[in-house]
């Protein structure tokens, strides 16, 4: 019987593989293109790592496309991250190589020579999109090659107080010539989803666009000459000239001419590794052996924690069991340590509302988290899905709250013994966290209002989030609460005294340890918390979402040893105030977090000029910490708790 069934697993794993031939899951849908088909390019924000503050591509006196502008349909994620792309007068023809006249502006004002100044002097790059492809460029920089997406507005030579605009761009766009093999594609891009099949082998054939490259330069034309000519006529190939009296100055009254030249190359890139240049942008050995190294260093060090651990409870447990009755009514007496606080230990911490609340929002917090980065791990939010990750963890955020009104709920029954107060605890979980996020995002958008960039959430998006909020989030969390209240009491093991337990007096205050604790499971945190704020503020891609599930399943692991280690050193010295210890020995991580990010901002991010740069940067750092807070808080505390009720429920203590 076991053979036949083995057999059958076998050929439906042949038959599964051989479905999923050439199957590809991150990026956008595929797209071919035959000779001479037009392509548009389209443009994202103008971005710039000294200022954090995006600004609209058309906030410039660039060339307008015909028709106007148009906005692309936008998901949550990139209305929230700030981008807003449109539609753009480059224009591309397959396989036809061209250098193409746009437009010449009208005289410079003085309000726009000044923005333009303004611009190019804080670093902004132009971020320019073909085909869901975002535009490279390749520059030297301290004698290493490296790459970059966007170009910049303009450039200041040194040693000189004139600013010169980019006006002419050499792209090269990589295709690869496809021949429609019945390679099934699904995606979750821009495009939407799709899938070529055998019967669309004819329909396909043709070319796919695996790499978008600029070259910028500035360049001087005579505009009387270059009003001559017509949108996307042909003009005589030009090159970038090395001369600054040859280059384009930005200054009144002056008027500029927007060229472009775009060769086609084929490469033997194919679409499915077609972002394989941008995510290897990443000095990707160096972050590879670090976080190797870092996963040993703290695997090891948990190792120890929970030898050690476990050595010391088994062994005090052992040694009491053993003992006749006679014996252990003698120890009794003589006993010091977690014996001593067991019609204690279980006795309500204060302020228990507040605690149940924040074990709520971790619950929810931490859901979004593990299932969102399980998600990215296997390929479902690639980079080439704009804002789909941000998007996803805010619809994940607010259907678990349902899990996080049944803990709330369910943890109150627990501490109360009665569900009395649900409702009002489902609400304050419902409101805590977000009401926080709320507070903190409308002081930044009011800084953004005032700075008219892009970056600044619409009134609209406002009540489109409050809708979600009150119409998914607070009704699911009201039904976990019913839960829990529905679902089994969990009952203590011992009875609490009706007099507390006088705490013995200690050389150093329990905060000190508290707030070492943390250090361990920062340790864990620390180099990947580089590479993701680097990828956030820098505009570098973060894709080792496989480690960072590693490093998530490590913090867990690690949150709760040190928890529970603190709680039993809490215990011995007979405190018997272990909940808000519990929570805030794990919890205390985001101290260091958030210390961090200070750091990061002094060292790594010098290039970041201005107080509302600043400001903007602790309001999202401290959002961060808040949640990482909530979070480990709530793993420690949850593991803690069944630690003691396992702890006092194994050996009988009258």
């Amino acid at each position: 019987m076991r053979t036949p069934m083995i057999c059958w697993a076998f050929l439906l794993l042949v038959l599964f593989g051989k479905a999923c031939n050439g199957f590809y899951l991150p990026g956008s849908y595929m797209r071919t293109y035959s000779t001479g088909d037009e392509i548009f390019a389209k443009v994202n924000s103008l971005t710039s790592i000294e200022t954090e503050l995006p600004f609209s591509y058309y906030s410039l006196p660039y060339c307008q496309p015909h028709g106007g502008i148009k906005k692309s349909a936008e998901n949550l994620g990139e209305l929230l991250m700030g981008d807003q792309i449109d539609n753009s007068p480059y224009r591309f023809r397959m396989n036809v190589n061209e250098s193409v006249y746009l437009c010449t502006t009208k005289p410079l004002s003085e309000h726009e020579v000044k923005l333009l100044k303004q611009r190019t002097r804080d670093l902004y790059q132009v971020n320019m999109i073909l085909d869901n492809l975002p535009v490279m460029r390749y520059a030297k920089q301290n004698g290493i090659d490296i790459q970059w997406t966007g170009f910049p507005v303009g450039y200041t030579p040194q040693n000189s107080n004139d600013d010169y605009i980019i006006n002419h761009l050499k792209f090269t766009v990589l295709v690869h010539e496809y021949e429609g093999s019945g390679v099934e594609v699904i995606g979750t891009g821009e495009e939407g989803m799709g899938m070529i099949s055998e019967s669309d082998k004819k329909k396909a054939s043709g070319f796919e666009i695996v790499g978008f490259v600029v070259v910028p330069c500035s360049v001087k034309y005579d505009p009387e000459v270059m009003t001559k000519h017509h949108i996307y006529d042909n003009i005589s190939l030009v090159e970038c000239p090395l001369d600054l009296d040859k280059s384009q100055i930005i200054r009144e009254q002056e008027r500029i001419s927007f060229t472009y030249v775009v060769e086609f190359v084929k490469s033997d890139i194919r679409w499915p590794s077609r972002w394989d240049a941008y995510l290897k942008m990443e000095g990707a050995r160096v972050h590879w052996f670090s976080i190797l190294n870092s996963l040993m260093v703290i695997f090891f060090l948990a190792g120890i924690v929970f030898v050690i651990f476990l050595r010391t409870v088994r062994r005090d447990l052992t040694r009491y069991e053993e003992l006749d009755k006679e014996a252990q009514a003698q120890m009794n007496e003589e006993l010091s340590g977690w014996k001593l606080v067991v019609g204690d230990v279980f006795r309500e911490p204060d302020c228990p509302k507040l605690l149940c609340v924040m074990v709520g929002d971790g619950v929810q917090i931490t859901g979004m988290a593990v299932v969102t980065i399980v998600f990215a791990a296997f390929g479902f939010m690639s980079p080439a899905s704009r804002g789909m990750l941000l998007t996803g963890m805010i619809l994940l955020y607010l259907f678990l709250g349902i899990a996080a009104g049944y803990a709330a709920v369910r943890m109150w029954r627990t501490i109360k013994g009665t569900s009395e107060g649900w409702r009002s605890i489902s609400w304050s979980v419902a409101s805590f966290f977000p009401g926080i996020v709320f507070v903190i995002l409308t002081i930044l958008n009011f800084i953004l209002w005032g700075s008219h960039s892009t970056g600044a959430i619409p009134i609209s998006l406002y009540f489109v989030l409050l809708s979600l909020w009150f119409c998914i989030s607070v009704p699911l969390t009201l039904l976990g609460g019913f839960m829990g209240t529905r679902a089994e009491a969990i009952q203590y093991p011992v009875r609490t005294n009706q007099i507390p337990r006088e705490i013995p007096a200690r050389k150093l205050p329990s905060w000190v340890l508290v707030l070492g604790a943390g250090t361990l499971p920062f340790g864990t945190l620390f180099i990947e918390l580089f590479f993701i704020l680097s990828s956030i503020w820098l505009g570098r891609f973060y894709y080792v979402f496989g480690f960072l599930l590693i490093v998530l399943l490590l913090l867990v692991v690690v949150c709760a040893e040190v928890s529970v280690v603190l709680t039993y050193m809490h215990l011995c010295v007979e405190d018997w105030r272990w909940w808000w210890k519990a929570f805030f020995a794990s919890g205390s991580v985001s101290i260091f977090v958030f210390l961090y990010s200070i750091n990061y901002l002094v060292f790594d991010l010098q290039s970041l000029s201005g107080p509302v740069s600043a400001i903007l940067y602790l309001g999202y750092s401290l959002i961060m910490a808040i949640a990482i807070m909530l979070s480990t808080g709530t793993i420690g505390l949850l593991t803690s708790f069944y630690f003691v009720h396992y702890l006092f429920s194994s050996v009988k203590i009258d």
